[in-house]
């Protein structure tokens, strides 16, 4: 709600400054040059997010969730504790975490949304738990292999080589993840809920 209130404002402002200044014409050449731009993008971006969320199903229904659930079952346990007791729990939340592995930060969304949803604390609606908390920064700072999103944007404006990025991407997804996780760790001991 917030943004959107932002977004107009800006827009708003560049209207009436353009006016001002008699260059109203390339405000309106350029809204709609990006929508074009914006549509292209959305367009090319499709065929790699349908790509990679169809091998995560496929990954689903041959066993391979489960393989990898068990497979991050002790890194999972100490991050989130709730894993320890609700196998559906980390199941989702080891297909969220190998589809933002894969840089599908789109496909990863639904999972993280259930697993999500299995951490609420019924006795605290609309409080958000420590567990979450830590699962909202793993997935704005999540560890990246593979950025595919990102790969086909670059490749979809023209760049030969649209994963030569991967060392910078490696290294930065690592660190974000790595001090967000700390954070939300010392956050979650400092302050403590009633």
């Amino acid at each position: 709600m917030v943004m959107s209130w932002i977004w107009t404002l800006f827009l708003l402002f560049s209207v009436i400054i353009s006016t001002f200044q008699g260059r109203i014409s390339n405000v309106s050449a350029a809204v709609a040059e990006g929508a074009q731009a914006g549509i292209t993008l959305a367009i090319s971006m499709a065929g790699s997010i349908c790509l990679w969320s169809g091998v995560g199903h496929l990954m689903d229904k041959a066993g391979m969730t489960d393989g990898l659930s068990r497979l991050l079952r002790p890194v999972l346990c100490r991050i989130f504790p709730g894993t320890k007791t609700d196998p559906q729990l980390r199941k989702d939340l080891s297909a969220n975490i190998c589809a933002n592995i894969l840089g599908l930060g789109n496909a990863a969304t639904p999972m993280g949304i259930r697993a999500a949803q299995r951490m609420t604390d019924p006795t605290r609606p609309g409080i958000a738990t420590d567990e979450m908390c830590r699962l909202i920064v793993l997935n704005t700072a999540s560890i990246q292999l593979i950025p595919a999103n990102v790969a086909a944007v670059r490749a979809s404006l023209g760049c030969e080589t649209p994963f030569d990025i991967l060392p910078a991407v490696w290294l930065t997804s690592i660190c974000s993840a790595g001090i967000g996780l700390s954070a939300a760790w010392l956050l979650g001991k400092l302050w403590r809920h009633d």
